[in-house]
């Protein structure tokens, strides 16, 4: 299945919930899905529709196919502990995620695109795989040749303060101190939905 590059507001409003910051603006003026008349969704949903658009929703929030999503929720429910709140850790870990809550990207589709690119190292090799999951003492960090490039060196990353993650935007790097708690994943995520629908 090819990966979804429709504009990123447009998928925001299939899915009832803004993917990235820009589409927060958009959505406040627009709602319900695109091309759809007024008052069309008002019909009720049902429980297996809900589960979809959660699950949707959240696989698109974090920019992956659906046989990578498939695959992640079953390590998932091979884990100990709450298989939801596994996901949402995996999803979390991921090298692209983490560029993204540290600044250096504005949303998780251009964070993917560095991390591709190979503008970012793992304990000092070069990576070019975004969904390579980090681990307590990994440090992730620009490589020195890209942050000569115009783009590192306009963008002004906050010291982003995670349980789980420390980013220090002058070195321009991201040491993973542990793993992220429940309360640190995107809100309004109900990822109780998703392990029932892959439950069915």
């Amino acid at each position: 299945m090819a990966r979804d590059k429709s504009p990123i507001v447009k998928q925001s409003r299939r899915e009832g919930y803004a993917l990235a910051p820009k589409a927060h603006k958009v959505m406040a003026k627009k709602s319900g899905i695109p091309g759809e008349h007024t008052g069309m969704r008002s019909r009720s949903q049902s429980l297996y529709l809900v589960q979809l658009r959660e699950k949707q929703k959240v696989r698109r929030l974090y920019g992956l196919l659906e046989k990578q999503f498939a695959k992640l929720m079953k390590e998932a429910q091979k884990a100990e502990g709450l298989t939801g709140e596994n996901l949402l850790q995996y999803l979390e870990r991921r090298a692209d995620n983490a560029v993204y809550r540290a600044g250096f990207a504005t949303t998780r589709r251009q964070a993917r695109q560095l991390v591709s690119h190979g503008h970012f190292l793992l304990n000092g090799k070069r990576i070019n795989i975004p969904s390579i999951r980090l681990k307590p003492g990994d440090v992730l960090e620009v490589r020195p040749k890209s942050q000569k490039s115009e783009y590192f060196k306009i963008i002004s990353p906050s010291a982003v303060q995670l349980s789980w993650m420390k980013a220090d935007p002058k070195k321009m790097k991201i040491e993973v101190t542990g793993l992220p708690k429940r309360e640190e994943a995107e809100v309004g995520i109900n990822e109780q939905l998703i392990v029932e629908y892959y439950s069915r």
